[in-house]
Protein backbone atom coordinates (compact mmCIF):
# COMPACT_ATOMS: atom_id res chain seq x y z
CA UNK A 1 0.00 0.00 0.00
CA UNK A 2 1.23 3.23 -0.68
CA UNK A 3 1.70 5.65 2.38
CA UNK A 4 0.45 9.01 2.31
CA UNK A 5 2.10 10.76 5.31
CA UNK A 6 0.44 13.35 7.21
CA UNK A 7 2.89 15.99 7.25
CA UNK A 8 1.35 18.36 10.05
CA UNK A 9 0.20 17.16 13.33
CA UNK A 10 -0.50 21.02 15.09
CA UNK A 11 -2.22 24.24 13.34
CA UNK A 12 0.77 26.08 12.25
CA UNK A 13 0.05 29.47 13.16
CA UNK A 14 1.28 30.75 9.38
CA UNK A 15 -2.04 29.41 8.47
CA UNK A 16 -3.09 32.55 9.31
CA UNK A 17 -1.70 34.28 5.97
CA UNK A 18 -4.08 31.50 3.59
CA UNK A 19 -7.18 31.29 5.86
CA UNK A 20 -10.50 32.25 4.14
CA UNK A 21 -10.94 34.52 7.27
CA UNK A 22 -7.45 35.56 7.66
CA UNK A 23 -7.81 39.59 8.26
CA UNK A 24 -8.80 40.70 11.33
CA UNK A 25 -9.08 44.41 12.27
CA UNK A 26 -6.73 45.00 15.01
CA UNK A 27 -6.48 47.60 18.07
CA UNK A 28 -3.92 45.75 20.48
CA UNK A 29 -4.27 49.17 22.65
CA UNK A 30 -8.43 46.93 23.33
CA UNK A 31 -6.51 44.05 24.16
CA UNK A 32 -7.61 42.09 27.61
CA UNK A 33 -3.96 42.27 28.33
CA UNK A 34 -4.10 39.51 31.25
CA UNK A 35 -6.02 37.12 29.47
CA UNK A 36 -3.42 37.17 26.53
CA UNK A 37 -0.53 36.34 29.04
CA UNK A 38 -2.72 33.71 30.29
CA UNK A 39 -3.56 32.74 26.36
CA UNK A 40 -0.11 33.09 25.02
CA UNK A 41 1.21 30.64 28.11
CA UNK A 42 -1.35 28.09 27.45
CA UNK A 43 0.03 28.65 23.96
CA UNK A 44 3.40 27.89 24.37
CA UNK A 45 2.63 24.89 27.01
CA UNK A 46 0.84 22.83 24.20
CA UNK A 47 2.75 23.43 21.32
CA UNK A 48 6.14 22.96 23.40
CA UNK A 49 5.27 19.14 24.66
CA UNK A 50 4.33 18.50 21.31
CA UNK A 51 6.85 19.65 19.36
CA UNK A 52 8.99 17.63 21.74
CA UNK A 53 6.64 14.84 21.13
CA UNK A 54 7.06 15.19 17.24
CA UNK A 55 10.94 15.60 17.37
CA UNK A 56 10.83 12.32 19.55
CA UNK A 57 8.75 10.63 16.94
CA UNK A 58 11.51 11.83 13.95
CA UNK A 59 14.38 10.40 16.29
CA UNK A 60 12.47 7.09 16.15
CA UNK A 61 12.82 7.10 20.30
CA UNK A 62 11.91 4.39 22.58
CA UNK A 63 8.07 3.67 22.72
CA UNK A 64 8.39 3.84 26.48
CA UNK A 65 10.11 7.04 25.94
CA UNK A 66 7.00 8.48 23.44
CA UNK A 67 4.28 6.87 25.73
CA UNK A 68 5.54 9.12 28.85
CA UNK A 69 5.51 12.48 26.69
CA UNK A 70 2.27 11.52 25.34
CA UNK A 71 1.21 11.02 28.88
CA UNK A 72 2.49 14.54 30.18
CA UNK A 73 0.99 15.83 27.13
CA UNK A 74 -3.06 14.17 28.55
CA UNK A 75 -1.60 15.82 31.87
CA UNK A 76 -1.33 19.35 30.56
CA UNK A 77 -4.18 19.03 27.86
CA UNK A 78 -6.25 18.41 30.91
CA UNK A 79 -5.11 21.25 33.33
CA UNK A 80 -5.47 23.43 30.22
CA UNK A 81 -8.54 22.65 29.44
CA UNK A 82 -10.07 23.96 32.88
CA UNK A 83 -8.40 26.84 32.61
CA UNK A 84 -10.19 27.30 29.24
CA UNK A 85 -13.70 26.15 29.94
CA UNK A 86 -13.71 28.80 32.81
CA UNK A 87 -12.26 31.73 30.71
CA UNK A 88 -15.31 30.96 27.65
CA UNK A 89 -17.64 30.51 30.56
CA UNK A 90 -16.62 34.00 31.85
CA UNK A 91 -15.92 35.84 28.58
CA UNK A 92 -17.32 33.86 25.78
CA UNK A 93 -15.02 33.33 22.55
CA UNK A 94 -11.68 35.56 22.27
CA UNK A 95 -11.01 36.13 18.48
CA UNK A 96 -7.45 38.14 17.76
CA UNK A 97 -9.50 41.61 17.81
CA UNK A 98 -9.91 40.49 22.04
CA UNK A 99 -6.79 39.35 22.91
CA UNK A 100 -4.20 39.22 20.02
CA UNK A 101 -3.71 36.41 17.23
CA UNK A 102 -1.25 33.33 19.25
CA UNK A 103 -3.84 34.28 22.36
CA UNK A 104 -6.51 33.40 20.00
CA UNK A 105 -5.19 30.01 18.80
CA UNK A 106 -4.16 29.14 21.79
CA UNK A 107 -7.32 28.92 23.11
CA UNK A 108 -8.53 26.84 20.34
CA UNK A 109 -5.92 24.45 20.36
CA UNK A 110 -6.81 23.53 23.85
CA UNK A 111 -9.93 22.81 22.68
CA UNK A 112 -9.07 20.85 19.66
CA UNK A 113 -6.73 18.78 21.42
CA UNK A 114 -9.66 18.25 24.35
CA UNK A 115 -12.00 14.69 24.26
CA UNK A 116 -14.73 14.44 22.04
CA UNK A 117 -17.84 15.73 24.23
CA UNK A 118 -15.77 19.04 24.89
CA UNK A 119 -14.94 19.54 20.78
CA UNK A 120 -19.23 18.68 20.29
CA UNK A 121 -19.94 21.16 23.11
CA UNK A 122 -17.74 24.00 21.81
CA UNK A 123 -18.22 23.34 18.27
CA UNK A 124 -21.09 25.10 17.74
CA UNK A 125 -19.80 28.09 19.64
CA UNK A 126 -16.74 28.10 17.06
CA UNK A 127 -18.61 27.94 14.07
CA UNK A 128 -20.42 31.21 14.99
CA UNK A 129 -17.42 32.40 15.59
CA UNK A 130 -15.99 31.88 12.25
CA UNK A 131 -19.10 33.34 11.09
CA UNK A 132 -18.42 36.28 13.20
CA UNK A 133 -14.54 36.75 11.85
CA UNK A 134 -13.21 35.75 15.11
CA UNK A 135 -11.44 32.50 14.38
CA UNK A 136 -9.70 31.29 11.21
CA UNK A 137 -11.87 29.05 8.85
CA UNK A 138 -9.33 26.41 8.55
CA UNK A 139 -9.44 26.39 12.81
CA UNK A 140 -13.00 25.30 11.87
CA UNK A 141 -12.04 22.54 9.20
CA UNK A 142 -9.77 20.53 11.36
CA UNK A 143 -12.06 20.77 14.22
CA UNK A 144 -14.95 19.31 12.11
CA UNK A 145 -12.76 16.81 10.59
CA UNK A 146 -11.32 15.63 13.85
CA UNK A 147 -14.88 15.01 15.51
CA UNK A 148 -15.88 12.82 12.26
CA UNK A 149 -12.73 10.95 12.60
CA UNK A 150 -13.55 10.56 16.44
CA UNK A 151 -17.64 9.53 15.79
CA UNK A 152 -16.61 7.54 13.06
CA UNK A 153 -17.34 9.59 9.88
CA UNK A 154 -15.67 10.48 7.16
CA UNK A 155 -14.01 13.94 7.67
CA UNK A 156 -14.54 16.18 4.84
CA UNK A 157 -11.39 18.16 4.35
CA UNK A 158 -8.22 16.01 5.05
CA UNK A 159 -6.64 17.30 8.03
CA UNK A 160 -6.61 14.34 9.94
CA UNK A 161 -4.37 11.50 9.66
CA UNK A 162 -3.54 8.06 11.46
CA UNK A 163 -1.30 5.31 12.26
CA UNK A 164 -1.83 1.54 11.26
CA UNK A 165 -1.30 -0.12 14.81
CA UNK A 166 0.05 -3.26 12.78
CA UNK A 167 2.65 -1.62 10.75
CA UNK A 168 3.10 1.86 12.52
CA UNK A 169 2.31 3.53 8.82
CA UNK A 170 0.79 6.39 8.57
CA UNK A 171 -1.98 7.12 6.30
CA UNK A 172 -4.53 10.30 5.70
CA UNK A 173 -7.81 9.34 7.35
CA UNK A 174 -10.84 8.55 5.10
CA UNK A 175 -12.32 11.44 3.31
CA UNK A 176 -15.60 12.05 1.96
CA UNK A 177 -16.39 12.49 -2.06
CA UNK A 178 -12.50 12.76 -2.63
CA UNK A 179 -12.65 14.92 -5.95
CA UNK A 180 -14.20 17.70 -4.60
CA UNK A 181 -11.56 17.66 -1.18
CA UNK A 182 -9.26 20.57 -2.61
CA UNK A 183 -12.40 22.77 -3.08
CA UNK A 184 -13.35 22.25 0.51
CA UNK A 185 -10.43 22.72 1.26
CA UNK A 186 -10.06 26.29 -0.70
CA UNK A 187 -13.24 27.55 0.69
CA UNK A 188 -11.95 27.42 3.88
CA UNK A 189 -8.68 28.54 3.43
CA UNK A 190 -6.10 25.42 3.45
CA UNK A 191 -3.61 25.12 0.96
CA UNK A 192 -4.42 22.52 -2.18
CA UNK A 193 -3.46 18.43 -0.76
CA UNK A 194 -0.44 18.33 -2.22
CA UNK A 195 0.76 21.48 -0.61
CA UNK A 196 0.10 19.64 2.33
CA UNK A 197 0.82 15.89 2.00
CA UNK A 198 4.20 14.98 -0.19
CA UNK A 199 3.51 12.60 -2.81
CA UNK A 200 -0.28 12.74 -2.74
CA UNK A 201 -2.10 11.65 -5.76
CA UNK A 202 -5.69 11.59 -5.57
CA UNK A 203 -6.23 8.41 -8.09
CA UNK A 204 -4.24 6.22 -6.14
CA UNK A 205 -5.74 7.40 -2.89
CA UNK A 206 -9.14 6.76 -3.98
CA UNK A 207 -7.91 3.40 -5.21
CA UNK A 208 -6.71 2.64 -1.43
CA UNK A 209 -9.89 4.12 -0.07
CA UNK A 210 -11.67 0.94 0.72
CA UNK A 211 -8.50 -0.86 2.20
CA UNK A 212 -8.17 2.39 4.36
CA UNK A 213 -11.78 2.06 5.47
CA UNK A 214 -11.00 -1.26 6.61
CA UNK A 215 -8.51 -0.94 8.46
CA UNK A 216 -10.32 1.87 10.60
CA UNK A 217 -12.39 -0.21 11.26
CA UNK A 218 -11.03 -3.30 12.07
CA UNK A 219 -8.29 -1.45 13.93
CA UNK A 220 -11.21 0.89 15.75
CA UNK A 221 -8.86 3.87 15.09
CA UNK A 222 -10.96 7.14 16.42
Amino acid sequence: MKRFLLLFFLLPIASAAIAQVSSFQIDSSKFDQKLMRTLDSLLEVDQSIRTKWMDLAKAKAKPATIDSIKAIARRQDSSNLVKVKDIISQHGWLGPQDVGMNASQGLFLVIQHADLATQQKYLPMIRQAEKEGKTLSSNLAILEDRIAMREGRKQSYGSQGFADKVTGAKYIYPIRDPDQLDARRKSMGMPPMKEYVPGWDLEKYKTLLPELEKIVEVQGIR
